[in-house]
């Protein structure tokens, strides 16, 4: 059985986020989505990490952007693995998930992101298995201004009206809102505009079953995998 919801970074509650064993996780428990983030390397190739910086989730120092591809690959991202690139992630999850690419764009931190990304997309034959997503919204808008087949997703924190005139300009199908600023008017909207919500990010048992009662369309992005497998199953 297919369970319908996101896995946030693969399965970062059990594996180190953003790497292969944590989305190979997430394959394994039949996730319809995998979630993830694209930064650049100094060299302009994609790859998969949340931070603009290497401190956090690997043993390195520095911006990610200062770090070419090859010395990159030589930081351990967990358990000895590299981070991996977008294309990597990409053949792993061909004709077994959907892909969400969420640009970690900011301003024009990364000039040519967006090309480079659909240059992978497009190398890895994945058109039709994966959405892009993102917080910038400029980022969003050139990726439909390089691609009119893209499907696009606006990333908000908050519940916003404002949201709506962008979407329907950019023909996007998804938007991601952190959850507790869900309401029935905000639902509706996306219903009559055809766009599909993710509710970020739900952990918790019981806030899983209430948005599932209340709100059964919407998709979950989480980090408890198996929680929300369950949750999904009863």
């Amino acid at each position: 059985m297919t369970v319908t919801g996101l896995a946030h970074r693969g399965y970062p509650r059990k594996y180190p986020e953003n790497t292969i064993s944590s989305f190979q996780a997430a394959l394994d428990l039949n996730f319809s989505v995998l979630e993830l983030d694209v930064q650049l390397t100094k060299d302009g190739v994609p790859v998969v990490i949340h931070d603009t910086t290497v401190n956090r989730t690997t043993n390195g120092k520095g911006r990610v952007i200062d770090y070419t591809f090859e010395e990159l690959r030589k930081l351990d991202a967990g358990g000895g693995q590299p981070i991996p690139t977008l294309e990597e992630v990409l053949a792993l999850a061909k004709g077994k998930a959907k892909v969400d690419i969420e640009l970690k764009q900011s301003g024009n931190l990364y000039p040519g992101l967006e090309e480079k990304v659909l240059e992978v997309v497009a190398d890895a034959g994945m058109q039709d298995q994966v959405f892009v997503t993102s917080f910038d919204h400029y980022s969003i808008i050139r990726m439909r201004e390089l691609s009119a087949d893209i499907e696009l997703g606006l990333v908000i924190y908050g519940a916003t009206p404002s949201v709506f005139p962008l979407a329907k300009q950019l023909g996007a199908k998804y938007v991601s809102v952190k959850s507790i600023y869900l309401n029935d008017d905000f639902v509706r909207r996306c219903a009559e505009q055809d766009i599909r919500i993710i509710a970020w990010t739900i952990d918790d048992e019981e806030e899983m079953r209430a948005l599932r009662s209340r709100y059964p369309q919407i998709w979950v992005c989480t980090n408890e995998l198996e929680k929300w497998k369950a949750c999904v199953e009863e």
